[in-house]
């Protein structure tokens, strides 16, 4: 996802400061991965380089200046553009775990440990965006439901896989030579 896109949304509805792009951004877009201070400003300095907003204001403190900034026209019609755009799904070739899971066939490792190491991960984050969903608001329980049912899919094919890795690494270790 384009953070530069998510802060050209966030600044939509009317100008913002950096913190609180980042605190918007935190809260409502990264899903219990907070963005850096610096990505933050980076993105900001690269959006206005590209003409998509501008500084509104400049207030001078004891430390850095403070910069309101807006979105611009352009900024409008790029969001719009990208908001209009339908995401590919991730190509299934391009996953790591299925990757490792053939690395480790070919190699004559356990891929079953590695499936098993993740289907753990996978239940704990699947426990963490659960609870999130009973404490946050309406915004935490969309995305948790998002994450959620991805997770639900990568879980049914870790289970596949489990029951397939036998036959493919024979049929891998065939293949050598």
């Amino acid at each position: 996802m384009s953070i530069g896109h998510a802060l050209l949304g966030l600044l939509e509805d009317r100008p913002r400061y950096g913190y609180e792009l980042k605190r918007l951004y935190d809260e409502r877009i990264a899903g219990g991965q907070p963005v850096r201070f610096g990505q933050i400003y980076t993105t900001l300095a690269r959006l206005r380089r590209y003409g998509l907003i501008d500084v509104a204001a400049v207030e001078a403190g004891p430390g850095p200046d403070r910069k309101l900034y807006v979105i611009t026209r352009g900024g409008v019609a790029d969001l719009e553009r990208w908001l209009a755009e339908p995401e590919l799904p991730l190509a299934f070739g391009r996953k790591v775990l299925f990757t490792k899971v053939v690395l480790a066939l070919m190699s004559g490792r356990p891929a079953a440990e590695i499936l098993d190491a993740q289907r753990g991960v996978h239940l704990e984050r699947m426990r963490q965006l659960t609870r999130r969903k009973r404490r946050g608001d309406l915004t935490d329980a969309l995305a948790s439901d998002f994450e959620l049912f991805h997770l639900e899919a990568d879980l049914r094919w870790i289970e596949l896989a489990g029951k397939r890795v036998e036959q493919l690494g024979a049929e891998l270790a065939g293949g050598k030579g």
